[in-house]
């Protein structure tokens, strides 16, 4: 849930996601087109980029047009987002200024990761992303299980962007809990609003929200270079050992993002070579940038009580004043909005999915009778999106553990797709090394996210039950 809303808008113009403006009115069961899966659900034996993939691509609608410039923009847009707004200041109060390990850590540890992906999308370019590695290599029951994870990760991060957003606001306004919670809501109900009458932001407009975003990045760090003082690094390790790792988990909702661009790879110029060269690039560029932002964070003490949920306002603030507090916070505005909007109408449409396939309650398969659109889906998403804003709001959940239940649930995504890297890549030593290495550090972080690591077994759990009572 961050402001990958490049992305997903990319997507929606392919129209091979469901998320698209061309929703389907039909009644058959919406299934992502498989453009190099052969008959009988087998993966195809050569996965270069020879003429039997153009012509697959060109049969489904579907026109290889994504170079590697291309490539790498959409990467560093899915992954640099709303995360960078909100964890490098909840990430200092928790581990203070040691948290610059975990960052340096989790910038080497999602290399591997994300190069998983990339040689995954390579092979199997598919806009089922994730979930078409996972059935692929286990069965649809699996595939569909990373399905409602992303599912379920929407009505609980919608939230989390929508508080961060009205607290970038509340900081400058000085308003009080009930005005940011209102606002909050707003924020969450119109992209869903918005979704029953098919409106999604435009491609370009979603593009500007990246180019915003990297503006906004470099403006915070460079204005507050004269205000670094290596005062606010001691105590170096105030909380322990622990915490540092305890950081690096709250870090990964910063690092998620890596699967999102493997829907469009059907759509890649070269995916065999580009995909992986795509991931590398963009790594690099993503790691430099959150360092910078999360390092001066700490170095400038911009982080505290209040001021962790709205670190970069109150970093600009120091240099710019209020007009800088503005500017942040008119961005972290748009930022929020735009990428719960993309992500409420990307989970909407994979309800609808699911529900069509038999994997979910038939209701989530209901369509709006006029514009055609996933209306159950929608609802679901607003009835769990308010009762998140609820918990936050009575103060029973605080915002640092709640954004663990989807995190906890992008964790388990990655996991299923590590594990089917290594089933999938057996025939590539780097590859395979890659899968191997990403899944043994995501299984060795999850433990440490807390409680909210029993969220995705607990979705399993209930999915499983519905499954057996519904035999």
């Amino acid at each position: 849930m961050k402001g990958k809303s490049a992305v997903r808008e990319a997507l929606t113009r392919s129209g091979s996601q469901p998320g698209s403006d061309a929703f389907p009115r039909s009644r058959k069961p919406m299934a992502a087109a498989d453009c190099t899966q052969q008959e009988g659900g087998r993966a195809p034996e050569s996965d270069g980029p020879g003429e039997k993939r153009t012509a697959a691509l060109r049969h489904a609608g579907l026109r290889p047009s994504l170079g590697l410039p291309q490539i790498v923009a959409l990467y560093i847009g899915s992954v640099i987002g709303s995360g960078i707004l909100l964890i490098p200041g909840l990430a200092a109060e928790l581990a203070g200024p040691a948290s610059i390990l975990a960052w340096l850590a989790m910038s080497v540890l999602v290399v591997p990761m994300a190069v998983t992906m990339g040689w995954l999308a390579a092979r199997y370019p598919n806009s089922g992303g994730v979930s078409h590695f996972v059935r692929l290599a286990f069965g649809a029951p699996y595939g569909h299980l990373v399905g409602w994870f992303f599912l379920l990760s929407v009505p609980f991060g919608g939230p989390v962007l929508a508080v961060t957003g009205a607290r970038y606001l509340a900081v400058l306004l000085h308003w009080n809990a009930e005005q940011v919670y209102l606002t909050a809501a707003l924020i969450v109900l119109l992209p869903l609003l918005l979704n029953v009458y098919g409106l999604h932001l435009a491609g370009r407009l979603q593009m500007v929200v990246v180019a915003l975003i990297l503006a906004v990045l470099v403006l915070a760090v460079t204005v507050s270079i004269p205000h670094a003082d290596t005062a606010h690094l001691t105590p170096f390790m105030p909380h322990g050992p622990l915490s540092v790792v305890q950081a690096a988990g709250l870090m990964f909702w910063c690092f998620i993002g890596w699967e999102a661009v493997t829907h469009l790879s059907g759509e890649f110029v070269d995916p065999r070579k580009n995909a992986v060269r795509g991931i590398l690039w963009s790594a690099g560029i993503v790691a430099i940038v959150y360092f910078s932002v999360a390092f001066m964070t700490v170095a400038t003490g911009s982080y505290g009580g209040d001021a962790s949920a709205a670190s970069l306002s109150v970093m600009v603030q120091r240099s710019l004043g209020e007009a800088g507090g503005w500017a942040v916070a008119a961005a972290a505005l748009f930022i929020c909005f735009a990428a719960h909007n993309a992500y409420s109408s990307a989970a909407s449409r994979t309800a609808y999915a699911l529900a069509r396939e038999g994997a979910a309650p038939k209701w989530l398969g209901a369509l709006h009778p006029r514009y055609g659109t996933p209306v159950g889906g929608l609802l679901f998403i607003a009835a769990g999106s308010m009762g998140a804003l609820l918990l936050l709001y009575s103060g029973a959940v605080p915002l640092a553990e709640l954004i663990g239940l989807p995190n906890a649930a992008f964790i388990a995504t990655y996991i299923g797709g590590c594990m089917a890297g290594v089933r999938l890549l057996r025939d590539s030593r780097w590859g395979r090394r890659c899968a191997f290495l990403s899944l043994a550090a995501v299984l060795a972080l999850y433990p440490f996210l807390g409680w909210p690591a029993l969220f995705p077994a607990g979705a399993a759990l209930v999915l499983y039950v519905w499954r057996l009572r519904k035999a």
